[in-house]
């Protein structure tokens, strides 16, 4: 099983890449985000069997890393290993593309059994392009457009829309929402929500004229299936 250890603190890289390699595991390691993307990139498709990805990394961050390994179509499992453990930074990695998370410090062997764990599962295919009309997300490109047009939006927008499209033509709760955007555990301002649902009507809707995201009164919202 090969991996690929993208980390700057070349000590903990180098304790890391022993440790795996005792476990039965062929390590290559980088040391900023720059040189991890272009090795994940460039090496033959399924070279790796995972990535084990630091977020604060010279060059390219690891989130940068992560978004443009995915729109390049390189699905190789990510765990994100940073010494940020806040659930807004968990939940923009896994937003962006990330498969696992874990925070520094950490044991070995919880390491060894995440990345076991990713590795059984193996690469995901890349996923179908979501639609509702001329609505368009594409999980894999991290892209929405209505028709030619390109909509720029932020993770949290995205991972908001795209819940919205896998549900489209159906009211999803506050509740639905916080557990699949968020975290089952969160505890902020539930309107927070209402708040993002503003954000999105300004990019996706109001320009053109639509009202796609409809407001279901005691329930929740609605992405209109004819978007």
């Amino acid at each position: 099983m090969r991996v690929l250890v993208v980390e700057d603190e070349q000590e903990l890289a180098e304790t890391i890449r022993d440790g795996l390699s005792r476990e039965g595991f062929t390590v290559d390691l980088a040391h900023d985000g720059t040189e991890g993307l272009w090795i994940a990139t460039e090496k033959p498709h399924g070279a790796y069997d995972a990535v084990v990805l630091d977020i604060m990394l010279p060059g390219l961050s690891g989130y940068e890393v992560c978004r443009q390994l995915r729109a390049r179509g390189v699905w190789t499992p990510v765990l994100m290993l940073t010494a940020k453990d806040g659930e807004h930074d968990e939940a923009d990695a896994l937003d962006l593309g990330a498969d696992d998370y874990m925070v520094k410090p950490f044991s070995f062997v919880v390491l060894i059994a995440h990345l076991r764990a990713l590795i059984r599962r193996g690469a995901p295919e890349r996923p179908a392009i979501l639609s509702a009309g001329d609505l368009t997300l594409d999980p894999a490109q991290r892209r929405v457009c209505r028709g030619d047009t390109h909509i720029p939006v932020t993770p949290r927008e995205f991972a908001l829309l795209e819940f919205l499209l896998r549900n489209r033509g159906r009211a999803v709760t506050k509740t639905a929402i916080i557990e699949n955007v968020w975290d089952a555990h969160f505890t902020g301002d539930p309107n927070i929500i209402e708040v993002y649902v503003g954000y999105l009507r300004k990019k996706i809707d109001h320009p053109f004229g639509r009202n796609a995201i409809e407001t279901v009164r005691g329930a929740g919202y609605r992405l209109a299936a004819g978007g």
